[in-house]
């Protein structure tokens, strides 16, 4: 870990409550140690992390520990040179023995930094012993969700919860032993995560902002091959869908009327920038947007269903009192009527809907609720579902450029598939998607909303003044800036060079992003810096983005996964909340744009990817706190 590191992460955070001279000290000390300090990591009845000399005396330091099992504790402990960048060891708080029942667990989040004994850092300090709150997790407000305590009636809870899930479609077809008659239950976290109330609010307050701006950049050519250009050039998928685009642009588009159905993903940052001067380290400071998905936006059942499952689980456990901070969740049911608001605009009522599926779905359950609440909202309108392979014998247009598939007149395509080059297996499956755009019928998305959720457009979003051409609110702008987090273009200029060397130099601190959608596909650690070494001086560089590396707060929970019998350990996870926009609208009018519900997906706080259909992530939903 480097002393720069040391210092943004332990000296700057703190140096408003700590006296300046003392500061410049301790400064001078971590200086003239760095290569000999190590960094034990401990639970401590302060809850916070002790910095001291490798040669310190650690049995003080023990008399501070929450001791639950000497020996898990230790083996837990962490000692790391400096010189190394630290394996975060965010944790919150298991204490059996705060519980008034013997065996049972309590979780519950860290204490704010507010919480923490100043004094007590200012003694540490002349001492030569630093303590610092360490990242911590997002909840001043304990949430002791106690599990019953005996072991047997633990493992009945999750038998509950598992046959909830598979009973109520929580469920998914296994990738491993596939079979399209089988089920198994989606993985899932046992116990709703906790999710600050305002941060919540402000996420789903800026949606409809985010579709506006989409639904603006999708609508402006100019922008859109502007900042595609580099990137088509070394970047073949995206060429192809550039050319789709190109070609319905100049021979004018046939449905001026689009969907999206959007979703855009966050992440509660623990390092954010306060003013222009430095970061501040509390339990989360802001959130900042991951992406934002245009294309096949996943989870429109799974979110609500994960939030049903949390209050089945909570009842179970008598914490109702809790329940009214599990937000409503109506995903499903907004994104159907946006499809059905979509098939009333075409004016057809004999025409159908058709989804695009993957030849294989594994998110069946995801994908068949859509099609069933169509039903039950409008049981006059047929839904198909047609893989793009399937389309090239059964798809033309009509005299009047009606999409005609099979002897149905389709009002609506709903794109599950068609987000990455696998998905088109040959030159015909791409003629299909251009047959598609091509027609009457309204596309969700159509081709200028897919480009409009690419990396590269992202990135470009994110560069000063860039917001400000779509949205004339500097209200809005402001708010859509500050959501951003660093995107860094590797174009073939000088500041793509220097986005290439920080990538190299500091490889941990970034994500490297290509421009696909679907999961699995981002770069991390020290395979970032042995891809930039060897993409740095060729073109394809110039198809990736280099994304500041966002640090969430940590907490406990419960991982359940059809592949493991071993629940009764909790995991150290993190957070990734999506909320869902609807927009309908053509260049000149917006009929509909709304916030239309979330998700929550969790993750192993050690994992970099975290997607439920991918296999890494599992189910989750949001518990709010104040």
């Amino acid at each position: 870990m480097s002393y720069a590191i040391l210092h943004r992460l332990v000296l700057i955070p703190y140096r408003q409550n700590i006296n300046f001279a003392i500061y410049r000290k301790v400064e001078n000390v971590f200086m003239f140690f760095q290569e000999k300090i190590t960094i034990p990591i401990a639970y401590s009845v302060n809850m916070n992390v002790c910095i001291s000399r490798s040669f310190y005396n650690k049995s003080q330091l023990l008399k501070n520990v929450i001791i639950i099992n000497k020996k898990e504790i230790q083996e837990n402990i962490s000692t790391l040179q400096l010189k190394k960048r630290p394996i975060r060891k965010n944790k919150s708080v298991v204490e059996e023995e705060a519980s008034l029942i013997p065996g049972t667990w309590i979780i519950k989040a860290l204490a704010t930094a507010e919480q923490y004994n100043l004094e007590s850092l200012e003694i540490g300090l002349l001492n030569q012993q630093l303590y610092i709150p360490y990242k911590i997790c997002t909840s001043t407000n304990h949430t002791p969700f106690l599990l019953p305590s005996v072991k047997k009636e633990q493992q009945d809870l999750i038998e509950k919860a598992i046959d909830w899930a598979l009973m109520h479609g929580m469920c998914m077809r296994s990738k491993t032993n596939f079979n399209r008659n089988m089920l198994q239950f989606a993985p899932f976290i046992l116990l709703p995560s906790p999710f600050p109330r305002k941060e919540f609010e402000k996420a789903c307050g800026i949606q409809t902002i985010l579709n506006i701006l989409i639904h603006k950049v999708a609508h402006d050519y100019n922008f859109l091959k502007e900042t595609l250009q580099e990137t088509i050039k070394v970047d073949n998928f995206t060429k192809k869908l550039f050319d789709i685009y190109e070609t319905v642009y100049n021979e004018g588009f046939m449905q001026k009327i689009s969907l999206g159905l959007l979703r855009s993903d966050l992440m509660l940052d623990t390092s954010c920038v306060e003013g222009n001067e430095y970061k501040k380290h509390i339990p989360y400071c802001c959130w900042k947007q991951v992406e934002i998905n245009t294309i096949a936006s996943g989870f429109g059942w799974l979110g609500p269903a994960s939030t049903q499952l949390h209050r089945f689980v909570l009842q179970e456990l008598g914490y109702k009192d809790q329940l009214s901070n599990l937000p409503e969740n109506n995903t499903l049911e907004e994104l159907c009527a946006a499809m059905i608001e979509a098939w009333r605009l075409y004016g057809n009522s004999q025409a159908i809907i058709l989804f695009i599926v993957e030849d294989v779905s594994y998110n069946i359950c995801d994908q068949r609720f859509h099609e069933f609440e169509i039903r039950k909202q409008n049981p006059n309108i047929k839904v198909i579902r047609r893989t793009l392979t399937d389309m090239i014998t059964i798809s033309k247009l009509g005299s009047n450029k009606e999409l005609i598939v099979e002897d149905y007149i389709v009002s609506v395509v709903y794109y599950r598939c068609g987000y990455e080059p696998g998905q088109y297996h040959t030159e015909k499956e791409w003629n299909v998607r251009l047959l598609i755009e091509r027609s009457l019928a309204i596309k969700c998305p159509s081709i200028q909303y897919h480009l409009a959720g690419t990396k590269k457009v992202q990135q470009a979003l994110a560069k000063p003044g860039i917001v400000a051409k779509f949205l004339k609110d500097e209200k809005n702008v402001t708010n859509i800036k500050e959501i951003f987090t660093g995107l860094y273009a590797l174009d073939f200029d000088e500041h793509g060079d220097i986005a290439i060397e920080m990538g190299i130099q500091n490889p941990e601190q970034f994500v490297l992003k290509p421009q696909r959608e679907g999961g699995c596909n981002n770069v991390y650690g020290t395979d970032i810096k042995k891809l930039l070494l060897y993409i740095k001086d060729k073109q394809e560089r110039a198809a990736w983005i280099l994304m500041d590396k966002i640090i969430p707060p940590i907490h406990l929970n419960y991982m359940i996964r059809p592949e493991s019998n071993n629940y009764l350990g909790p995991k150290e996870l993190v957070s990734e909340l999506g909320i869902f926009g609807v927009i309908i609208a053509d260049d000149k009018h917006i009929y509909v744009n709304k916030k239309a519900g979330h998700m929550l997906r969790t993750k192993l706080a050690t994992a970099n990817e975290g997607g439920v259909a991918t296999g890494l992530g599992a189910c989750d939903s949001p518990l709010l706190i104040d």
